[in-house]
């Protein structure tokens, strides 16, 4: 096919629908979607086949940080590419994997300064969960394996992180193992018993993970894996001084505390990472992907503590670490990552976060004045709405009806059941969030009206 002969829209989605399956496409319906066939981007904004203009309210899939149509990330990329497409991370090292390592052990908290570089953030938790194995057979603990996990979290996709994944309304046909994990109740602050305070609300939650240990037993539990906020399950911000407690509590019980960063790391609460510098805590292994390259280049790490790396180490047992994937420390990769990193340094876009989230924050809770959303919720350039309604049809009713109204005005979001969610580009003005809200506002106004409200 040449570029004198391209294929119409029309052409294209009967391929898309015909041989291309997406991700989290519904069973019954695959061969009927529709998707939005986006042609190019620049900066916020994304265009689609028709020529339509739209706010990417996700920023992608909550990583496009840096914004599109950077062409020093396309020559960073391309120099790359001409120097040094690939060489075989088994047996070799390449110039940026060895910078962009040394980068994240300076950027990331405490002793955590080892990179085990992945192929995204399902793949980095992997890797930490099997980091976890590793070190209890190491010692000899080979029953410390359970995994400690909240409902609502999400984790990835392949087998082991969607065992520890806790979307209990997804309904699915894929096996996990059920074995390897416990899930603790859900940390939404929204959800608490009406009369009870937040701080009442932290001590069940944190009573919770408590209970789970005295049930489970510590000598059984490995590991407790923790979004710093639950993105992926409606952007649950838990409540005040949880994650230092809980942290606090799995130390006591030799418990390795993972932090699953992939959403929250690389600049979207204004620091590099939230763990320590937001939470207030030490995590063992932090997981991080997205962001890490503005979604320029598909790129995940798992950042292991200096602690837990002695534990796995023996002098006298030469067994291997058989951890890995082909494309481990992707030189290309690598160099797009560390691009990102210099121009989220260099244009200060980690202190525009933190210069213009009270705006964001400030117009978010402004939607709590509709009636038909129960909740408006975020922290950082994270937000979420949560629309009411009597059961799980008319919720996801509800969702759609909000998603669609927000498209038809120039505005994606990403549709949650009854939720909906964004997470803007880092590099967002605020006058583009005024303008993101005004159509969120209109999306609303309109959804009301629709439901003779």
């Amino acid at each position: 096919m040449t570029l004198s002969n391209q294929p119409d829209l029309a052409t294209l989605h009967e391929w898309d629908r015909n041989h291309q399956l997406h991700p989290w496409a519904a069973m019954d319906a695959w061969r009927g979607y529709d998707n939005i066939l986006v042609d190019r981007a620049e900066g916020i904004y994304l265009t689609d086949g028709q020529g339509r203009k739209l706010l990417d309210g996700p920023a992608g899939m909550w990583c496009m940080q840096i914004g599109y149509g950077r062409k020093e990330m396309a020559d960073a990329i391309a120099k790359q590419v001409l120097k040094l497409p690939y060489t075989s991370p088994f047996t070799n090292t390449t110039e940026p994997s060895a910078i962009l390592a040394k980068k994240l052990a300076d950027l990331a908290p405490g002793d955590l300064n080892n990179v085990f570089f992945t192929t995204g953030g399902s793949t980095a938790v992997d890797t930490a969960l099997r980091t976890m194995h590793f070190m209890n057979n190491r010692l000899g603990r080979p029953e410390k394996k359970i995994v400690l996990a909240r409902e609502k979290g999400y984790h990835g996709s392949t087998y082991l992180a969607q065992t520890v994944t806790g979307k209990e309304r997804d309904k699915t046909r894929f096996d996990t193992e059920k074995r390897l994990v416990r899930f603790l109740p859900d940390v939404n602050p929204y959800c608490r018993p009406a009369g009870m305070s937040v701080e009442a609300w932290c001590d069940e939650k944190v009573a919770d993970l408590e209970q789970m240990i005295a049930e489970v037993g510590a000598d059984s539990i490995g590991a407790f894996i923790a979004e710093p906020i639950l993105a992926s399950g409606g952007v649950i911000v838990p409540p005040p001084g949880y994650h230092r407690r809980t942290w606090e509590v799995c130390k006591s019980h030799d418990i390795l505390y993972i932090s699953d960063e992939v959403v929250t790391g690389f600049g979207r609460l204004g620091e590099w990472f939230a763990s320590e510098a937001v939470f207030d805590i030490q995590p063992d292994m932090i997981t991080c992907a997205k962001g890490i390259t503005s979604g320029y280049l598909p790129l995940g790490a798992c950042i292991i503590s200096d602690a837990v790396m002695e534990r796995c180490t023996d002098p006298d047992d030469p067994v291997l670490f058989s951890n890995g994937y082909t494309y481990s420390g992707h030189p290309v990769s690598c160099a797009a990552a560390l691009k990102n990193i210099e121009i989220l340094e260099e244009e200060g876009i980690l202190a525009h976060v933190k210069e213009i989230t009270p705006h964001f924050q400030r117009r978010l809770r402004e939607l709590s004045r509709y009636e038909i959303v129960g909740d408006a919720r975020g922290m950082g350039l994270l937000g979420c709405i949560e629309g009411k309604a009597e059961n799980l049809e008319a919720e996801r009713q509800l969702g759609q009806m909000i998603d669609d109204a927000c498209e038809e005005r120039g505005l994606l979001v990403r549709p949650l059941i009854n939720m909906a969610v964004f997470s803007p580009p880092l590099i967002i003005t605020h006058e583009q969030i005024d303008e993101m809200f005004d159509i969120l506002e209109q999306a609303l106004e309109a959804v009301e009206r629709q439901m003779g409200l």
